[in-house]
């Protein structure tokens, strides 16, 4: 045997080990052994039977449970194996709680605390009522918007996407009595910042891990981050190639689409929002990195995310949403969807990463035949890149209503006012617009 999630190795009895024992009982249970050194060599006890009886007694009495204290031998001497049950209810020790993790044994303090607690009692992070924020100061934006991408998937009634705000809610399991979920300001209040720390998305582009040329900040409802950052990644970070098929012009950009959107939903539904930390996107040349804090379901490994699993989303609430809306499938396949995805574009299945408190994806190019200089100077035309189609459907809104606001234009082509704001500025340095009168009563005016 070695030590590991389930098993603990203690060359002689201390009372401080009451604490392993809670930590054995508040994770999945597990075995301490009483006699045997570090190394897994039985160096036996000579007190082994009356541990026997003052153990048990001891336990009870301190963390109010019961163990099995069992009494082995052997030629090297006897020693005392200690099985503990996995508990349903969190156990103290002496108002401390402690918590098995891998091969080690944590006391759990602040976030982590109060995520096990309210895992003990059958809630997550995001299902706790939030007082003080009521259904009047979300966004009438984000609820519009739900409804029209719940109607398209087709996974809500006409007659529930009909009803109140309220009631919306409440047939979403987004309210708790009087009070709204932490859920449902992070998917439907416009600014959750104000009430979850870190809630927004970062992307940067790098020329190397310590050489950051720009980055962007997205920030509002869960709804606007997902449709903003893929819009920026598409407009501004990406690299896209462009072929002909015939008179047709085609893009193609460094990676597939479906697979940036599924990692992005993936980090945005699965982020422990509790960290206070955002989602961090990391664009190079040749790779792409979706980073965001949470962990994986227990005893599981970045293995399980490369195959068919089931569906265990670490923020219920939100995923419940998000699978409304069409976003997501709740099937435990969109790992495996963004690995096929990229490997029928041609690239090279991606990597997963895991240390017990994040997960990282890297989705890389085969290959890159681009120079370190070439490099920056792509960089600084992708900071500053405006697709010609953004341009052209911009230019034919403007021809037939001019006018038409930055706040109209980005509504009536679903993307950013960023990226209204940078095909206007294209446009005008092209001289094909120009502004007559103020901002707010100007008008625009087509050259021909």
């Amino acid at each position: 045997m070695e030590e590991s999630q389930n098993i603990e190795w203690k060359e002689s009895w201390r009372d401080e080990y009451i604490k392993w024992i809670g930590g054995f009982a508040n994770a999945s249970g597990g075995q301490l052994f009483i006699g045997i050194n570090d190394k897994g060599v039985i160096v036996g006890l000579p007190d082994a039977k009356k541990l026997l009886e003052e153990i048990p007694n001891k336990v009870r009495d301190i963390l109010g449970i019961i163990v099995d204290v069992d009494l082995k031998t052997s030629p090297q001497g006897d020693y005392i194996v200690i099985s503990v049950d996995a508990y349903p209810y969190p156990i103290s020790y002496k108002g401390q709680y402690h918590y098995r993790s891998g091969s080690t044994k944590q006391e759990l303090k602040g976030a982590a605390l109060d995520k096990f607690l309210l895992q003990k009692q059958g809630k997550r992070w995001d299902a706790v009522p939030v007082p003080h924020v009521s259904v009047k100061d979300l966004s009438l934006g984000a609820f519009d918007y739900f409804r029209n991408k719940a109607i398209k998937s087709n996974r809500l009634t006409e007659e529930i996407l009909q009803e109140s705000n309220e009631t919306l809610l409440e047939k979403l399991h987004l309210t708790e009595g009087q009070y709204l979920k932490r859920a449902a300001i992070l998917l439907f209040h416009p600014d959750p910042e104000k009430y979850v720390t870190g809630a927004f998305v970062k992307i940067g582009y790098f020329r190397t891990d310590d050489d950051l040329l720009f980055q962007d900040e997205i920030h509002g409802h869960l709804f606007e981050q997902v449709e903003k950052t893929l819009d920026l990644l598409l407009t501004k970070y990406l690299k896209a190639f462009i072929s002909y098929e015939g008179i047709q012009r085609v893009e193609r950009f460094q990676f597939p689409e479906a697979a940036l959107r599924e990692a992005l939903l993936n980090a945005i539904a699965h982020k422990d929002y509790s960290s206070g930390i955002p989602i961090q996107i990391s664009v190079y040349a040749d790779k792409i990195i979706f980073w965001n804090e949470g962990t994986l379901p227990e005893n599981w490994t970045v293995e399980n995310l490369k195959q068919k699993h089931a569906s265990r989303p670490f923020n219920p609430s939100i995923s419940t949403a998000f699978f409304r809306t069409g976003y997501i499938e709740q099937w435990g396949r969109g790992t495996i969807r963004i690995i096929n995805e990229c490997i029928n574009y041609g690239l090279s299945a991606p990597t997963f990463n895991y240390d017990f408190a994040s997960v990282m994806l890297e989705i890389r190019q085969k290959e890159i035949a681009m120079s370190e200089k070439n490099v920056g100077e792509n960089a600084k035309k992708m900071s500053e890149k405006v697709s010609e189609k953004v341009s052209e459907k911009v230019l034919s809104l403007i021809v037939v209503n001019a006018d038409i606001t930055t706040a109209e234009l980005a509504k009536k082509l679903g993307i950013s006012t960023k990226t209204i704001e940078r095909a206007l500025t294209k446009l005008k340095k092209e001289n094909r617009i120009k502004r007559i009168g103020g901002r707010k009563e100007g008008i625009w005016q087509v050259i021909v």
